[in-house]
């Protein structure tokens, strides 16, 4: 489950040349009187690190520390919990702006990891300007662990009953409801005090100490998906410290806590991830439709909604086991929820018509009634089983050279980490960040109620907060900050929209600008999980804000370089036509069951 669940941030003058330099090695900035958060991170002494070259591990021309920073802000010279940052040196020092935070989503994905892989991503300005700076939250990755379990033992035992994306039957839901509460229960026990000390909030005050700890006056930082949540925490707890923040694929960080009118709904319903995946979803059927089998796969079969909709009865009533055509072994089995969940991957990409389309396809033809052997309808049938087969385990592959990459990691950086900790540290700052309704099986009719609005997705997101259950998931961080979440920033905060995003919904963008007083909206009509990297009008524009603070003008829409079904299949350069032509941030998606497993 630890895979299903979990594998599952300007100016408006110019600040460049020397007097950007200038700024990167000013003191730090202090907070008004009165101004508590700035109080209670400016009486931590500023943490001396000791760098050392990770480039074994990370890349070359990295360096990496770890940095002892207060469990409790309340308590500044009191217990601490290490944090691991690693550091990108800008290649052009003498005209280096200052630094640049990222941070890669999840929550609990690695800012290590983001920042070691900028060099694939950044644009080269950004990269000569800027030290890249990647610090991973407290409890997860390379920092101290939470744990909420002894051993990997106890925990399988413990979510055995959640091992599939999602729950459908009432027998699954029932099963899902125990694992949520045992998680939330040994998370409010065995996890403390690390547990109970990971709210956004905190993680916000960690970064401001080393904004500080690198020589900026300022912060610069870019955020993609639940980093725009750190982003927006950031921006309203210490306004006076935004330089240059940007979010790409945003949460509205009020609904993320939780409001007054909607703290008994469940976090990702009301955030309402199910809505933007099922929109985008629906547009990508109605595109095909539109294009015809010249352009999209799948409507050679007939219209492609009702087609999809048989696809989904048809798994509903009876799931299928893929097997190896040559032997025979039961590779995994296709459900209702593996479908869904698969589907909702797909959209991570920015080509995620393309990829749906297959698969679409796909799963049609492994659904008709067996044709007669020797037909060209039976080998068509071979061939989709043999290619659903390959991409099953060519994603399994995936997932272990990653597990494989990341235990070389360990070695080499002399740790050693045989507890995968990514469930708890998911929902350690979910869980402890929000509020939720008391009772985990109340998610059942909150799932009911979801499907409604957004079909099949709004189900697969309403489940991904269980755990949180108010009642089960106890432990709480007296420091967390609910808000507001409407200051006035001293530089405008960059807020960036995806149109057809399946995990952030554009809404989100929309209302978080219109909250802060000072920001601009970067709206773009692209595909997959956030903006960054898809065109070149959306990363230019956040580059140029980045290094220099130029916004783009009010209104401005980009348009992704990737667009449904606009090169006919049989052109010779069609996939080469869609795909962007920038190298895509490693986003660390908060996606449901994200393989389809057995």
């Amino acid at each position: 489950m630890a895979r299903v669940l979990a594998t599952t941030a300007l100016a408006c003058t110019a600040v460049a040349g020397a007097a950007a330099a200038a700024n990167a090695a000013a003191p730090a900035a202090r907070g008004s009187i009165g101004d508590i958060e700035a109080q209670r991170v400016d009486r931590v002494p500023t943490p001396t690190p000791s760098w050392f070259d990770c480039s074994p591990a990370f890349g070359e021309g990295n360096e990496c520390t770890t940095v002892e920073l207060p469990l409790d802000y309340d308590e500044p010279r009191g217990a601490t919990t290490s944090v691991a940052v690693l550091r990108h040196p800008a290649s052009d020092q003498a005209n280096k702006i200052g630094s640049l935070f990222l941070n890669p989503g999840g929550p609990g994905g690695s800012g290590v990891e983001i920042a070691a892989a900028a060099v694939s991503f950044l644009g080269p300005e950004v990269l000569e300007r800027f030290d890249i700076i990647g610090m991973d939250p407290r409890g997860t990755n390379y920092s101290d662990n939470v744990r909420c379990w002894e051993n990997m033992g106890e925990q399988a035992a413990a979510i055995e009953g959640a091992n599939i994306p999602f729950p459908v039957t009432d027998e699954e839901e029932a099963a899902y409801v125990v694992a949520s509460e045992n998680i939330g229960q040994a998370c409010s026990t065995t996890g403390r005090p690390l547990s109970g000390s990971m709210s956004t909030a905190e993680v916000a005050r960690d970064m401001d100490v080393l904004r500080r700890m690198v020589g900026d006056e300022k912060l610069s930082y870019l955020g993609f998906s639940y980093g725009s949540i750190l982003g927006s925490y950031y921006a309203n707890m210490f306004p006076d410290r935004v330089r240059a923040l940007v979010i790409d694929g945003v949460v509205d960080a009020a609904d993320w806590v939780g409001t007054r009118a909607n703290r008994d709904v469940p976090t990702f319903t009301r955030i309402r991830s199910g809505e933007g995946a099922a929109k985008a979803f629906e547009e990508i059927l109605l595109r095909c439709e539109k294009a015809g089998p010249e352009f999209c796969r799948f409507a050679a079969y007939g219209d492609p909604q009702d087609n999809y909709a048989h696809i989904r009865a048809s798994l509903l009533e009876q799931p299928v086991d893929l097997t190896d055509p040559e032997t025979g072994e039961v590779v995994y089995s296709l459900t209702y929820a593996t479908m869904v969940s698969w589907l909702l991957v797909d959209m991570y990409a920015a080509d995620a018509a393309d990829i749906i389309d297959q698969d679409l396809v796909l799963f049609w033809q492994l659904l008709q009634a067996p044709a007669e052997p020797g037909t060209d309808e039976a080998a068509a049938q071979d061939d989709a089983r043999r290619a659903l087969v390959e991409k099953a385990r060519a994603i399994q592959e995936q997932v272990e050279a990653a597990e494989a990459a990341t235990a070389q990691q360990h070695e080499a950086l002399g740790l050693a980490f045989p507890y995968d900790n990514s469930l708890e540290a998911f929902f350690s700052i979910q869980c402890t960040d929000g509020r939720n309704p008391v009772y985990a099986r109340s998610w059942p009719g909150h799932a009911d109620r979801a499907d409604q609005r957004a079909p099949d997705f709004g189900r697969a997101w309403t489940w991904n907060s269980s755990p949180c259950a108010n009642g089960t998931w106890t432990v709480r961080d007296e420091d967390a900050y609910t808000g507001p979440f409407t200051k006035v920033t001293a530089n405008p905060v960059l807020v960036v929209g995806n149109y057809w995003d399946p995990a952030t919904n554009y809404d989100n963008a929309v209302k978080v600008d219109r909250a802060l007083p000072k920001s601009r909206l970067l709206s773009s009509d692209s595909w997959g999980h956030t903006a960054y990297g898809t065109s070149a009008c959306a990363t230019d524009a956040i580059d140029a804000y980045l290094l220099d603070g130029t916004l783009p003008a009010e209104g401005t829409l980009c348009v992704g370089d990737a667009q449904p079904f606009t090169t006919p299949l049989d052109a010779p350069d069609a996939g080469a036509r869609s795909a962007p032509q920038r190298g895509l941030p490693p986003v660390v998606p908060p996606v449901p069951g994200a393989l389809p497993r057995s």
